[in-house]
């Protein structure tokens, strides 16, 4: 599956992609850079405004719960962060989907303290049971930003979480691991966040008959990932689909307009649909114009 370039978001016909040729390299890692910080300095503005708890959406009354959901609205969207980070990373996504019709849109806070992936998933599993109990769906989809990607992956491969996620989203998830920032390798979670972990380890033994679709948008400049192709989902018992994308890095996944494009697309159609076909398409090239406020960020490409 692949994403077009920025460029392409504007005009009606998508063309050719190619990557950046060597001496275009330098320039795109510049902007790449630029585009982190000032990112990183936005974000850092929200971020206190992020570590509250979501206040919850009021309950459905037991007769409307009692009702079908199917064809009536689309499932619950859960958003879960990263690591030391808050649900105030997902402000521009969840005001992209908000305003593509999404109703249904709530965040996870996972407390800074926590120091196992695994435990973190059952507080995961329990919320998405009240999300579920509470507005009357049977699913959710769940987007998650590096960390939070992982810690959904392993409810639904390890915990049955398959039977109540419909589809997963990751953004610079290290589903096999990532070698990065080894300073950082003296907190716990960073830990079974590498390579060859006993948790990442887990995540490669079978999974049969695993129910969730499996989409990761991963970053040839995400500096986090070390491999790069560590974001990617590989694994023979999962459906799953890798978007790459190239010239924006860690940071830039989750607010970037083309990224959010590409998971409102992911969001409305399912696993039966021909993704790279719509994503190629020209109903695609315009799919994310209205939220593309601005072009300096550099560009997507084919990955």
């Amino acid at each position: 599956m692949k994403i077009p370039p920025f460029s392409e978001l504007f005009s009606p016909f998508p063309s050719v992609v190619r990557r950046p040729a060597a001496w275009e390299l330098p320039v795109t890692l510049l902007r790449a850079s630029a585009l982190e910080l000032a990112i990183l300095a936005g974000h850092l503005v929200l971020y206190p405004g992020g570590i509250a708890k979501e206040r919850p959406a009021p309950e459905l009354p037991p007769e409307a719960a009692a009702l079908p959901t199917e064809g009536r609205s689309r499932p619950p969207v859960l958003l879960l962060h990263g690591f030391v980070d808050n649900r105030s990373v997902f402000v521009l996504l969840r005001r992209s989907l908000a305003r593509h019709g999404w109703r249904h849109l709530e965040s996870l806070n996972f407390s800074p303290l926590t120091s196992d992936i695994r435990l973190a998933a059952e507080v995961l599993g329990r919320h998405i049971e009240e999300i579920c109990a509470r507005t009357g769906h049977r699913e959710v989809d769940i987007v998650g930003h590096s960390l939070g990607g992982l810690i959904a992956r392993y409810y639904v491969q390890r915990l049955d979480g398959d039977t109540k996620v419909r589809t997963l989203v990751t953004m610079g998830t290290p589903h096999a691991g990532t070698a990065a920032v080894p300073l950082a390798s003296a907190h716990p979670v960073v830990r079974q966040m590498r390579p060859g972990s006993d948790l990442i380890e887990e995540l490669r033994e079978p999974a049969p008959g695993c129910r969730t679709r499996f989409v990761s948008f991963w970053s040839d400049l995400d500096q986090v990932m070390s491999p790069v192709g560590a974001a990617r989902v590989e694994h023979p018992d999962l459906v799953a689909e890798n978007v790459g994308v190239t010239g924006i890095g860690h940071l830039a996944l989750p607010v970037h307009p083309a990224v959010a494009a590409g998971i409102r697309y992911v969001l409305e159609h399912d696993g039966d649909d021909d993704l790279a076909g719509l994503i190629e398409s020209a109903e695609w090239a315009g799919s994310g114009a209205e939220d593309a406020e601005d072009q300096s960020g550099g560009a997507i490409s084919v990955a």
